[in-house]
């Protein structure tokens, strides 16, 4: 690849731009002329997230660096379809993402407020406010079929984000008729939800995204 290729990605809920997952597609695909740029996305902090402030910050940064693909994991799926529904065309690579759950942010979680929650980055249980659950109880990004090619990439065995509601989405994408051409659903046998053990499956269709622009 001659010239060097941004993919802008999305990390998940209580997680970081520095995660193993992100690390481990670096070490493959950067060598090959695809940088991965991987936003902190606990904005403004996480004790007070937001998925409204999240879209907007990821909106100017994508309007900015017009990247040739959008790669999304988990919570970060959603936001990816969110900034891809605000104006940003580029294919997008959705992991183990959170569709059709909309209904379940408020049912898992403790009375209170602050709510504690596993902080992936800090390895310790932290306080966010109960609105961003009340927040992504509201969020639609998912309803409708994105406007270019999506690859969603779904273990069978997650266990956060259920795969029959994943496949459920998407067969109401596949219904609607307006799915782009070599869009594609990549159910990983045994696969979990961080599907670290299946990075180069995730790399092979970011380069699929990459090659076909």
């Amino acid at each position: 690849m001659a010239a060097r290729v941004e993919v802008l990605y999305f990390h998940g809920f209580a997680s970081s731009p520095n995660s193993a997952k992100v690390e481990a597609l670096r070490s493959m695909l950067e060598p090959e002329g695809i940088e991965l740029i991987a936003p902190d996305l606990n904005i403004p902090s996480f004790k007070q997230l937001s998925f409204a402030a999240m879209a907007a910050a990821m909106t100017d940064l994508a309007t900015r660096l017009r990247p040739r693909a959008l790669v999304g994991s988990s919570l970060g799926a959603l936001l990816a379809l969110e900034v891809a529904r605000r104006g940003t065309l580029a294919p997008q690579i959705l992991i183990a993402p959170a569709l059709g759950v909309a209904d379940r942010w408020m049912k898992l979680i403790p009375d209170g407020d602050p709510i504690l929650v596993p902080n992936y980055r800090s390895g310790l249980k932290e306080p966010i406010h109960r609105r961003f659950f009340e927040e992504m109880s509201e969020i639609r990004s998912d309803e409708e079929p994105p406007s270019a090619r999506v690859a969603i990439i779904m273990g069978s065995d997650d266990q956060s984000v259920p795969f029959a509601r994943v496949a459920g989405r998407w067969r109401s994408w596949l219904e609607s008729g307006r799915l782009v051409e070599g869009s594609r659903f990549v159910a990983v046998e045994g696969g979990d939800h961080g599907l670290l053990d299946h990075v180069e499956t995730i790399a092979d269709e970011v380069r699929a995204a990459v090659q076909k622009g």
